[in-house]
């Protein structure tokens, strides 16, 4: 199959059974990314859940059009339910995001009932177990990953996902740090400076503003390799890592990095961050660490420390006034003891829950991570 081909099931009716439990008039189809009624409404639901989880919305109508827009649906499929008047009550994303892994987008309108909104979630997770199906059939696999998540304190979600099949895998700490004007002074310069140990510097670009391709060869295998043992990790190509990267609403090319060494065997990449642009509807944006991470073997020389200096330097010669970032709760690698050292602290927590469905005979369903 071309990468260029959508693995997933555009029409919901073909995964859903005729009577999905809804109440009388309420339907389910897929949205219409050019009607902006319907982005308006999206973005309406996608900031509820996020205020209600975590006690504010940061997201917007960009974080909605990567999910639904066309150059989106390539690897993602989207489903709304409607409620008789044709108001979204729900919304549901799906997301081919590696081989073996499916993301799993899953809102109800909090204003509903336990009872409606619980038909609403039902029909979500049916839907998106028939999209697994689909995606993990096109890709030849026996079990498909569905891979959801839910902020720590929302009770509601943890229920329904509980009732869908779903298993609470993981916990991450949502951390933010502060930045000062000053501290753009933190390293000789976020493009290029040099440590004892270590050089850290922007990927290449060329003339016409487009990084260059060997560059960002070295820092997808560098972030392949530095993960290759962490929690839920699965091999990318680097086509499906780029795409991914630059769907994201604040994707900039001046904000990746990548850090080497030179042990007398030549220049070696050990280290990557790639960051982007968190916007702020009001005061100063900030920059976001959306990936760090080092090879095993030059653990140890300050290569990640180097590297998140350099992104606070950067954050501070923009103007931007925080730095933040996502660590696994759970992890053994300490990274946490790195940001806390650094002036981290957590913000607020989220969860990773996870469903395996059966693609191919022969294979076992498993409902844990």
């Amino acid at each position: 199959m071309s990468t260029d081909e959508s693995r997933f099931e555009s029409d919901p009716e073909e995964l859903l059974p005729d009577s999905p439990g809804l109440p009388g008039g309420w339907s389910v189809d897929s949205p219409d990314p050019g009607d902006r009624f319907t982005l308006a409404r999206l973005t309406h639901l996608l900031r509820a859940h996020e205020q209600h989880g975590r006690g504010w919305a940061g997201s917007g109508l960009d974080d909605v059009l990567v999910e639904v827009s066309e150059a989106g649906l390539r690897t993602r499929e989207n489903v709304v339910v409607r409620d008789a008047a044709g108001e979204i009550q729900a919304w549901g994303s799906v997301h081919d995001r590696a081989g073996g892994r499916m993301l799993f987008v899953h809102i109800v309108a909090r204003d509903l009932t336990e009872g409606l909104g619980r038909s609403c979630s039902d029909v979500l997770v049916e839907w998106a177990v028939g999209q697994a199906r689909a995606v993990g059939a096109a890709r030849g696999l026996e079990v498909q990953q569905i891979d959801t998540g839910s902020f720590a304190d929302d009770d509601r979600q943890h229920r329904w996902l509980e009732a869908g099949g779903f298993t609470r895998v993981r916990t991450w700490w949502q951390m933010s740090r502060p930045v000062t004007a000053d501290e753009a002074d933190l390293v000789p310069s976020p493009e290029r400076w040099e440590s004892e140990k270590a050089r850290f510097r922007l990927v290449r670009r060329g003339a016409d503003g487009m990084p260059d391709e060997d560059d960002l060869r070295e820092v997808h295998d560098v972030l392949e390799g530095a993960f290759v043992d962490h929690f839920n990790s699965w091999a990318e190509t680097f086509d499906e890592f780029l795409n991914r990267l630059r769907e994201d609403p604040g994707h900039r090319w001046d904000h990746w990095w990548l850090a080497e060494v030179d042990d007398g065997d030549g220049v070696t990449p050990v280290g990557a961050l790639i960051g982007t642009h968190s916007e702020s509807a009001n005061g100063p944006d900030g920059s976001y660490v959306s990936y760090i991470g080092v090879l095993e073997q030059a653990r140890g020389r300050g290569v990640a420390k180097g590297l998140l200096r350099t992104i606070i330097a950067d954050a501070a010669a923009r103007g931007r006034d925080r730095v933040t970032l996502e660590v696994d709760a759970d992890s053994s690698t300490g990274a946490d003891g790195l940001y806390v050292s650094m002036g981290w602290v957590t913000k607020y927590v989220t969860e990773s829950w996870h469903r395996d469905v059966t693609v191919l005979p022969g294979a076992t369903e498993e409902r844990t991570g």
